[in-house]
């Protein structure tokens, strides 16, 4: 009986361990945006180059590295300190999008969504939302490439 209770606490551990895979930041390192304006530290591939655009009331940072991983931040002056109405106000916006297909995850912070371009042409985007101090962050993936679900779920965990 013990023996039963082991091997099925093992094989759970496996799953799980299987599960975490698909949203796995291994291989991502700590990346401090303070120097590029933002205070706030992300996971990141170890190559990965930031660009920062000040653009006096919003600013633009793109983070792009290896394994497909291209994040934007857009931070500015918060609108409100209720990260859920941000969230549904950005997923609101997000249905609107011609390509808009289907919610595939949320939590308090964000969702990730499925856009669908053609008939054979899927791909996957997110937005997650961090209040911190007087400004509002706003995270996706960049505006250029196409993300499969693994990819972008890994990018919405690499935010910390």
């Amino acid at each position: 009986m013990r023996s039963g209770l082991m091997t099925f606490l093992f094989l759970g551990l496996i799953l799980v361990s299987c599960k975490e895979g698909s949203t796995s930041t291994t291989g991502f390192s700590d990346l401090d945006l303070m120097s590029h304006g933002i205070p706030l530290k992300i996971k990141a591939p170890a190559d990965a180059k930031v660009v920062a655009e000040d653009m006096g009331f919003i600013k633009d940072v793109t983070v792009k590295g290896d394994g497909n991983y291209f994040l934007q931040i857009m931070g500015s002056e918060m609108s409100t300190t209720d990260v859920s109405a941000v969230v549904n106000s950005q997923k609101e916006d997000a249905k609107k999008g011609p390509f808009f297909a289907e919610l595939v995850s949320e939590d308090a912070n964000g969702f990730i969504f499925k856009k669908q371009v053609t008939e054979d042409r899927i791909n996957y985007d997110f937005r997650k939302v961090k209040i911190q101090g007087d400004q509002e962050y706003v995270f996706q993936t960049g505006m250029m490439g196409n993300f499969s679900l693994d990819e972008v779920k890994a990018m919405y965990a690499a935010i910390q």
